[in-house]
Formats: structure tokens, sequence, C-alpha cells
């Protein structure tokens, strides 16, 4: 064998080592064929069309495990991901219980700071107490003489507190809120207008119905009086209408007001003037008669009459008349929240 034929075993150029074309090297495989297993291309290391990689499967198909769209990730229509729910049954099982959640964050509100909003408005309610009873005991006759005036101010007293705390709490709540911009993390969840209502309302009637409760047990240690009630299921409807009445009304001074000092003017100028003029601390009968008319305008005073009826079973309006009017204005009250609640009034405008 010539020094050319040596050079040129295994298909090799003689010249540059190249194998030359159309003869595979030692072995029987290409140079190529290496590069090529798995249906790369030999150039670019990219796979042919149409050939899969090892495995049999192609790289784009566990990007689609589960419905996920290949390119962006995004699920392809109709094909639900893993586990079988969508995004947005998470969103309705939250909505069912979201009220509750509100409810609860209203109720913490009041009860963390229980120095403040319930053992105040308790001593308040007790120093009227000692100094009206004190002052007019001997001067002022009320239902001719069948009641002592002690033991007449203290329905009036305890319906007042309940009034005053359920309107304060529902009203300064959505206040502070939109001051302090946490308000939007009570919008973005899915709550209807009703459970905004209905969370609002139960929080501040339960601050309402608490101060009562305790402006009651104090009074009894000064007048034992009251203790038997003629009327509880009556006196308990007009503090539960009531509560909700003054709640309602707060929820809409605090949809309303933008600042403290609109707040403050609907409290000041509204709020308070309707209570002390309701009865509180006189019979209506005692008035003239202008005055006696003009209280007869006023829905604080059915409250707290027919609240005084379950204590008493003596009223100046009969109850079944001031239980029809509480209960229509706790009714047009509560649509026109509800109302105000579904427009965003003032709240995503």
């Amino acid at each position: 064998m010539s020094d050319h034929d040596a050079a040129s075993v295994g298909g090799a150029h003689p010249a540059k080592g190249r194998p030359e074309p159309g003869v595979p090297p030692p072995g029987g495989q290409r140079s190529g064929d290496a590069a090529s297993v798995g249906g790369a291309h030999p150039a670019k290391g990219r796979p042919e069309p149409g050939v899969p990689p090892p495995g049999g499967q192609r790289s784009g198909d566990a990007a689609s495990v589960g419905g996920a769209h290949p390119a962006k990730g995004r699920p392809e229509p109709g094909v639900p991901p893993p586990g079988g729910q969508r995004s947005g049954d998470a969103a309705s099982v939250g909505g069912a219980s979201g009220w509750l959640t509100l409810l609860h964050k209203e109720l913490l509100r009041f009860w963390k700071v229980s120095f403040q909003t319930i053992a105040a408005p308790v001593l308040t309610a007790l120093l009227y107490l000692l100094i009206f009873s004190h002052v007019l005991e001997s001067r002022v006759s009320v239902f001719d003489g069948q009641v002592r005036y002690t033991a007449f101010l203290v329905p009036g007293l305890i319906m007042m507190s309940v009034l005053q705390n359920a309107f304060a709490n529902a009203s300064s709540s959505l206040i502070q809120s939109k001051i302090t911009g946490n308000l939007i993390f009570v919008l973005l969840p899915p709550l209807s207008p009703l459970d905004m209502y209905a969370a609002y309302v139960l929080g501040a009637m339960a601050r309402g119905l608490v101060v009562g409760l305790g402006v009651f047990v104090v009074t009894l240690l000064i007048t034992p009086g009251p203790a038997m009630l003629a009327h509880p299921v009556i006196a308990i409807a007009f503090a539960v209408l009531g509560s909700a009445i003054l709640a309602t009304l707060g929820l809409i001074a605090g949809i309303w007001a933008d600042k403290f000092d609109e707040l403050a003017a609907f409290q000041n100028f509204l709020i308070m003037p309707l209570t002390f003029l309701s009865g509180v601390f006189y019979s209506i009968h005692t008035l003239p008669p202008f005055w006696q008319a003009l209280s007869h305008v006023n829905p604080f005073f059915y409250m707290i009459d027919g609240f005084r009826y379950g204590f008493f079973g003596l009223s100046d309006i009969a109850p079944g008349i001031s239980l029809a009017l509480v209960a229509a204005a706790a009714v047009v009250l509560a649509a026109l929240a509800l109302l105000m609640l579904a427009r965003g009034y003032k709240l995503r405008h």
C-alpha cells in the first residue's frame, strides 16, 4: 500500500484530514449524525420540524399541562386549571361570609376601646340622672303622680344613650375610613350593598344596646323601681328599632360627610336637638300646645315614649301608633341607605 493509500484510510482527505464526501468515518457513522440525535439540527442544535425530542414529548407540551397557554401561561378557554376550580369560585365563596368579617371588624372597633365607647356614655347618663333627680324630683309630676320623676328619667336616659351611641358608631367608622383612605379595602371585596348595610348597622346597634344595658344596670343602683318592666317585649322592640334607625342615620351621615366638620354639624344640629326635645326629661303634656304639636313631628319622641310604655305601661301616645311610625321610619331610612350604597354615592366616585 502506497503512502497515499495509508493517508486515506477512514475516508480522510490526504491533504487536510477531512473525510471524503460520501465516505463514512470508522464506525459507520457520519459526524453530523451524532449532532442530529433527538431531532436536533446539525448546524444550530435546533430540533428539525416534525421530529419530537427524546421521550416523545415536544417542548410546548409541558407548558400546556393544566390548560395553560404555552406562550403566556394563560389557561385555554373552557379548560379549568388543576384542581378543577375557577378563579371566580374563590371570590364567590368569600362573598358569603364577607359581611360577617366586616361585622366582626366593627364589633372589635368599639370593644377594643370599651372604656371610651361604653363606660364613658354610661357615666354621662348616670350624671344626668343624679343631677336632674336631685333638682327636680320634688318639683315635677309626671303621669299624674303615678310614677316618680327619678324612675321616669330612667327609660328616657337609656333610650337616649342607645340612640346616640348607635349613631356615633356607624358615622365615625365610615368617616374615619374615608379620611384615612382604608375604605378601599371595604369596597374591593365582593360585598353587596346589603352586606355592607348589615355589617355597619348591626355593629352600631350592638354598641347602642350594650351601652343602654349598662345604663339600665347602673341606674338600678339608684332607683330600683324600673327593674320590673310592665311590657318587656315592647321595650325590647322599641330599643331594637330605635338603635336600627339611628345606626342607619349614622351610616347615611358617614356616606354624606367628607370631613369631621360636616359630620359634627349633622350630629349637633339634627341628632342632638331631636334627642333632647323628644321627652327624655319631661312629659309633653307639661308643654304649651304649640310645643306639644311640634313634639309630635319629632320621630325620636315616638321611640322614647314607646320605650317608656314598656317600663310603666303608661305613655303620652298609644304604643301601637308609636310602633307603626317607628317601623315605617326604619324601612324608609334603610331603603335610602341601600340606595346610596348601591350607587356608590361619595364612596366610589
